[in-house]
């Protein structure tokens, strides 16, 4: 496994982190399953991947409960990231919709942010947390300033209850200011082979100012581990059978696509003794700017697969010939 730091602050993290979402389940997490979830963290920990990320929001708390449950006796071993400004307790911040029955706010004032690293510390069973990231920037009307959000996060981290601040899902602009008020050690958004637009600005940022990235839907659900084909059927609640809508990849036609360009990556994948999934994560942490990358896991075998990948080192000509291959798919049909 390979470690880089997480920007500025030097915390040395696995560059595969794990991806929670998934334990956090749905429903009140009804659909989680905690054993299995349990698994796949302690597999994840022993195949060495140290960077463990979650939120409050998933499972609105109950993911950090499972990882505090994992962690217990092995926390030197973890690298804890977790969100805060997804506020649920009451109707402070803006609203933010419905998800999983609970009306849901966007709040990163100090005092909701003060709450949920309390809330968060006891979930996790720790006294501190590694990385704690501003999920969503905010939004009106109750747009908090930047300079007030990171105000409290320098005392958080002063106060010895958070080691490193990150953001989330932020413009480049929002980047920027965040990175000018405070220590600003990383940043977290969607990347991957297929969606690619963050290089010119924040990928680019983040290289030029020594801070971590950890990028997510690395593997766009799947559709970059290769498995899914023109036959592949989804379960019945899969939100995947309806991706086609919103995600042009998942039309037939650009799977076909895509298929064709994997198979010319067969001698690189023979080289290397890896899966298309390895590769495509190798690749992702291999580019400018891209330091970590979060991959979701539901089981043990799946963080072992993940964990795998943090290991390949690929050459310059072979990263250089995936991106022609990647140039000349161009755009989805």
């Amino acid at each position: 496994m390979l470690y880089r730091p997480l920007g500025k602050s030097m915390i040395e993290a696995s560059i595969i982190g794990l991806g929670t979402h998934a334990f956090g389940g749905s429903r009140d997490s009804k659909t989680a399953n905690d054993r299995e979830s349990l698994n796949a963290i302690h597999a994840a920990l022993d195949s060495g991947v140290t960077l463990i990320d979650t939120a409050p929001s998933y499972g609105w708390g109950h993911c950090e409960r499972i990882i505090g449950r994992a962690i217990k006796g092995r926390r030197d071993e973890a690298v804890i990231a977790t969100k805060c400004g997804v506020w649920w307790q009451d109707a402070r911040g803006s609203f933010n919709g419905i998800k999983d029955g609970k009306e849901n706010y966007v709040s990163l004032r100090p005092d909701t942010i003060k709450i949920e690293v309390e809330n968060s510390l006891k979930n996790l069973g720790t006294d501190y947390i590694d990385l704690l990231q501003c999920h969503k920037p905010a939004i009106p009307p109750e747009d908090t300033p930047i300079p007030e959000t990171m105000g409290c996060l320098m005392n958080l981290k002063d106060q010895g209850k958070i080691r490193a601040i990150g953001v989330s899902n932020v413009s480049l602009d929002q980047f920027m200011t965040y990175d000018s008020v405070g220590e600003l050690s990383s940043n977290q958004f969607r990347y991957s082979m297929l969606h690619r637009d963050r290089e010119e600005d924040i990928l680019a940022y983040a290289a030029k100012h020594d801070i971590a990235t950890l990028t997510y839907w690395s593997l766009e659900a799947g559709l970059l581990a290769g498995k899914i084909n023109l036959e592949r059927v989804f379960e019945k609640n899969d939100f995947r059978n309806h991706a086609a809508q919103w995600h042009p990849w998942y039309k037939k036609e650009n799977i076909e696509r895509l298929l064709d360009v994997f198979v010319k990556w067969s001698d690189i994948l023979n080289r290397h003794e890896c899966t298309l999934s390895q590769l495509v994560i190798a690749w992702t942490a291999a580019q400018p700017g891209a330091s970590h990358v979060l991959c979701g896991a539901k089981t043990a075998a799946q963080s072992e697969q993940n964990a795998a990948a943090g290991s390949i080192v690929l050459e310059p000509d072979e990263i250089d010939r995936i991106r022609d291959d990647l140039n000349a798919l161009g755009d989805p049909i």
